[in-house]
């Protein structure tokens, strides 16, 4: 596309410096550009300006930024927001697909994950693909699930759209997408027509970024104020606040549109009669956990919302297969071994009370904590959460980046020796860690490895190390005689 028509789709009125070139591609990332890229420069932790060298040499074909204006071989475009730029003009190259598709976002602090494979699996039936959008990765409705490029929980703008792009190519019409905080604020997910947001819950999380709970919310908020339709958490106080939205709300409590009149706890899940606005249904939950009980119950609702009948809703929900790294078995005898991806003092405590109802030994928890920029405020209150929960602890590594891991492993010592607890150990070594854990475990006790799940990566340092979560503790588990 000329590059004066693809400003032109995108809203921007801007005189071009000189040339009109055929762009195929729009990035932030020095790294991502090819020949016919748009490289649009932003102005965050680091200055895009100072890779314009490298997006140069790489064939960048024009660049935008924020000023002032260069002298470059290429045009070079000054816009108010880079970021939004960024957003709007790689949506516009993509034909804005999401204008094509419904797209349901959901958002919280806890349970997007969850949530969101839940939605994708209710959404989709024979001859109805559902595309995803996770922190796993996404799904083109094929079942194959592909990473992104980069760490994100939801990647930038260009990779997003190219994957709705693709989607649209294929045929598919729905989609469920995992939407964090730090998307909605740094706009990444600016260009994309939701049809309905799903509201899990807000607890403190990311003020590192944000700054205080206020504006955690209002990054929160502002997908809710772009849907039509919500589904909001009933027991959330934060929800309350949406209340003025159109919307449906779920949860436990009576009060709630969609409510489950019988919770009943089976070997292979939770036995659930649900009442909603559109009537009642019985179906069975293949997931542990209360918590998984109201994730359900808000896919349900936001699945019904979008033309799903219910009766197809309680037969699709039965053969829900899980979520990696979400309360993921690995062996049950002759003690179990559970990978979770739980790093909040809330998720944690929700994951450790879940299998405390179904150990019959000790629980022990390895759990560890960020450091670089990563919100320091929720080290100890882990320590604390852990040591209340579990029978013991182990304290470890998470993706300590440049934070010296016995600073943090301190931080979170001291949260569990504040509330009188004794039963940890630091194990710096991550590996080592899980693999005391195992050592130390008896018949019928549970470890729980927290934190992780699925995350394909281990920060260490200045290293980005690879990292499976379940191939490290299966590994152990072949040391020890129990692969």
């Amino acid at each position: 596309m000329q590059l004066s028509r693809l400003l032109e789709l995108a809203g921007y009125g801007i005189h071009l410096p000189g040339g009109d070139p055929e762009v195929e591609s729009v990035t932030h990332h020095s790294g991502w550009v090819r020949p016919g890229s748009l490289f649009v420069a932003i102005r965050g932790a680091t200055d895009g300006h100072r890779y314009l060298g490298a997006a140069l040499a790489a064939g960048a074909v024009a660049v935008v930024g924020e000023g002032p204006q260069l002298q470059l071989p290429v045009p070079y475009l000054v816009v108010p927001d880079a970021r939004a730029a960024l957003a709007d003009l790689a949506a516009a190259l993509e034909g804005w697909p999401s204008r094509d598709l419904a797209v349901a976002g959901i958002t919280g602090t806890d349970g997007k994950t969850t949530t969101t494979w839940l939605l994708q699996h209710l959404l989709r039936g024979p001859g109805e693909p559902c595309g995803l959008l996770s922190t796993v990765g996404y799904d083109l409705g094929d079942g194959e699930l592909t990473e992104f490029p980069a760490h994100f929980t939801t990647p930038e703008a260009p990779q997003i759209q190219g994957v709705l792009a693709e989607l649209r190519r294929r045929g598919t019409r729905r989609v469920a997408m995992e939407v964090s905080s730090h998307a909605l604020a740094l706009q990444r997910v600016r260009g994309v027509r939701f049809e309905l947001a799903i509201w899990t819950n807000l607890s403190p999380e990311h003020l590192d970024f944000h700054g205080t709970m206020e504006n955690y919310f209002a990054a929160k908020r502002s997908l809710i104020e772009r849907a039509p339709f919500a589904v909001l958490n009933a027991e959330d106080p934060w929800a309350r606040r949406l209340a003025d939205r159109p919307h449906w709300s779920y949860g436990l409590a009576p009060a709630a549109d969609w409510y489950p009149l019988q919770l009943l706890d089976l070997p292979e899940g939770q036995a659930l009669r649900v009442r909603s606005p559109l009537g009642e249904l019985e179906t069975v939950l293949p997931m542990l956990g209360r918590y998984n009980a109201a994730n359900a119950l808000a896919a349900l609702a936001a699945a019904a919302k979008m033309g799903v009948p219910l009766a197809e809703l309680a037969r699709r929900l039965r053969s829900f297969p899980g979520v990696p790294g979400r309360l993921q078995l690995l062996i049950h005898n002759p003690f179990r071994v559970v990978v979770d991806f739980a790093h909040t003092p809330p998720a944690l405590g929700k994951v450790l009370a879940t299998l405390r109802e179904t150990t019959s030994g000790q629980l022990r928890v390895v759990i560890g904590s960020a450091g670089g920029r990563r919100d320091p405020s929720k080290r100890a209150p882990l320590g604390e959460t852990a040591t209340t929960w579990a029978d013991w602890a182990y304290f470890t590594e998470e993706d300590c980046r440049d934070t010296p891991v016995e600073q943090i492993l301190a931080e979170m010592e001291r949260g569990a020796l504040a509330c009188g607890k004794r039963n940890f150990s630091s194990v710096p070594d991550r590996t080592q860690a899980i693999f005391t854990a195992l050592s130390e475990a008896k018949a019928g006790d549970t470890v729980l490895l927290a934190g992780k799940g699925v995350e394909p990566t281990l920060e260490r340092g200045g290293q980005v190390l690879p990292w499976n979560e379940a191939g490290v503790a299966r590994s152990a588990l072949a040391e020890l005689g129990l692969g």
